[in-house]
């Protein structure tokens, strides 16, 4: 197409459109008929949704995003550095065939030229900044994934159209615009009534139920259809890769990333999906993927019992060798370490990546901030002790938000200091040296290795003096369980021991010895 000449005809009388000349180098543009002028969306749309929020708007509301956040399909967004509730939306996108201002809701739809879909992403770290508009947590570059084809708005009713999303192949929206609070007519209409709709507009429908985070890694597909006798429109699958974003925000300049409880729960979709304590449940129960506070008081009374060398012997019976960490020691031998990991990233001292990433408000300190109650701040230093990774004024941070304990498997600074402080602390060793000595803190919530071994948000780790251990979370019950019956067992054959007993035929126990364990054990009631 030559520049500034039109697309494929519209729901005009005579299917003729007026459009803004379109980039064709901008490939971010390259499934709508030119660069939008403006893109609105709209909050809260779905009744499925708003029953999942608790609450049903009488009007509809809407925010403005730029076109700079468009991207097409098969294009990556990125999550930043220092955040955690990146969020999908999969929508119904409008976009408009010919201008409309002051038009009736029976005639707004003729003014819409195609539907596609679109993913609304959302950063909820900067929705306490942006005071409603919206203009941060969703006007990022990326965050407005629009296409991958246009389905002409005069074939399909705007009543029967389906939206569905898929995260790494799960469906985990599926709804269509019968669900609406709000008609697609009358959205068109309402906001023609206060500014006009300039062809090539878009117009971001609100999302049904559904919506969550997503991580780095995770593939999010939307597609729009509307299934007929006599075949099915679509917009195909429109797919979009969460990336880990590089750089840090400048506390010099602006606001900062933050988040809350209830931040956090409007992003995972609910409080349980969010890993928070319901009404009338155990508060430390959570929701393994977000890492968030804590775990079941039976598990940790378990978890507290069991020596970690007893739990290292069930793992690797299970296959898995790989879960200690290693060149680790505790600031205090004598208390155990049972918590749910929080990670956090130091990479390799690089003078200009310290001088964007370690200074302000960086990735270490809001971690030290963030950690819950029964968290435990997981450190990848690469094993290298050369300088400290922390020091008491964190240690105490930590210790008064209730966190577990820390893993290091670099350098403590301040260490008597530190020790004082009472919070479990395990380390590579003390060392004088100030943080950039060494490291730039980078990143935090994600996939770490520390004392080689990988640790992962939302893991079990425990520690006593032997060292530390990490339990994938699905298997932390059943190794406890285990774990606790085997030291039953050692300690009856240690018994037998002392009693003068040699150990040939006892340890391990042969048929005859077993036959004794077990009858005990039944007399035990």
């Amino acid at each position: 197409m030559s520049e500034g000449a039109p697309t494929s005809a519209g729901p005009g009388a005579d299917g003729s459109q007026d459009l803004a000349p379109r980039d064709d180098q901008d490939p971010r543009f390259a499934a709508l008929p030119c660069r939008p002028g403006k893109i609105i969306a709209v909050h809260l749309s779905y009744g499925s949704r708003a029953d999942q929020r608790g609450r049903r708007p009488e009007a509809p509301s809407y925010f403005l995003k730029p076109s700079s956040s468009v991207a097409a399909s098969s294009s990556t967004v990125e999550r930043p550095p220092g955040t955690e509730l990146l969020a999908f939306e999969g929508e119904v996108a409008l976009v408009i065939g010919r201008p409309a201002r002051q038009v009736s809701e029976q005639d707004a739809w003729s003014h819409v030229g195609w539907v596609t879909a679109a993913n609304d992403l959302g950063l909820y770290d900067l929705r306490a900044a942006d005071k409603g508009s919206n203009t941060r947590s969703k006007g990022r570059d990326g965050y407005t994934p629009v296409g991958p084809a246009l389905v002409d708005a005069r074939t399909v009713d705007p009543a029967g159209l389906r939206v569905r999303t898929w995260v790494n192949g799960d469906l985990v929206q599926d709804d269509t615009t019968a669900g609406l609070l709000f008609s697609l007519p009358q959205i068109v209409a309402d906001l023609a009534q206060h500014l006009t709709l300039e062809t090539g507009d878009v117009i971001l429908t609100g999302t049904p139920a559904g919506s969550s985070v997503v991580v780095p890694g995770d593939v999010v597909e939307v597609e729009v259809d509307a299934p007929t006798a006599d075949g099915t429109p679509t917009s195909g699958r429109l797919v979009t890769t969460v990336v880990q974003g590089e750089g840090d925000f400048d506390p010099d300049l602006g606001s900062l990333p933050s988040v809350d409880d209830t931040q956090r729960a409007e992003a995972w979709g609910s409080r349980e999906a969010a890993g928070l304590p319901t009404e009338g449940t155990d508060a430390g129960e959570t929701d393994r993927r977000s890492g968030r506070p804590g775990l079941p008081a039976d598990l940790r009374a378990k978890l507290e019992q069991v020596p970690v060398a007893g739990l290292s012997q069930q793992l690797r019976q299970r296959g898995l060798d790989n879960v200690t960490i290693d060149g680790v020691r505790p600031l205090h031998p004598g208390a155990k370490l049972v918590g749910v990991a929080r990670t956090l990233r130091f990479v390799p001292n690089r003078e200009d990546l310290f001088r964007s990433h370690g200074g302000g408000y960086n990735a270490q300190k809001r971690v030290f901030d963030a950690v819950g109650e029964g968290e435990v701040i997981v450190i990848e230093a690469r094993g290298e002790a050369g300088s400290g990774t922390l020091g008491d004024i964190l240690a105490i941070r930590a210790h008064a938000n209730g966190a577990a304990g820390i893993v290091t498997d670099g350098g403590v600074r301040d260490h008597d200091a530190v020790a004082a402080v009472g919070i479990p602390v395990y380390s590579a060793g003390a060392h004088p040296a100030v943080l950039g000595r060494r490291h730039v803190p980078w990143d935090h919530d994600l996939t770490i290795a520390c004392g080689g071994t990988t640790v992962q948000p939302g893991d079990i780790l425990v520690g006593d003096a032997d060292g530390v251990v990490v339990i994938p979370p699905g298997l932390a019950e059943e190794v406890a369980d285990a774990a606790l019956a085997k030291e039953s067992e050692d300690a009856w054959i240690a018994e037998r021991v002392a009693e003068g007993h040699p150990v040939d035929g006892l340890f391990p126990m042969d048929a005859g010895w077993r036959a004794r364990y077990d009858t005990w054990l039944g007399e035990q009631g």
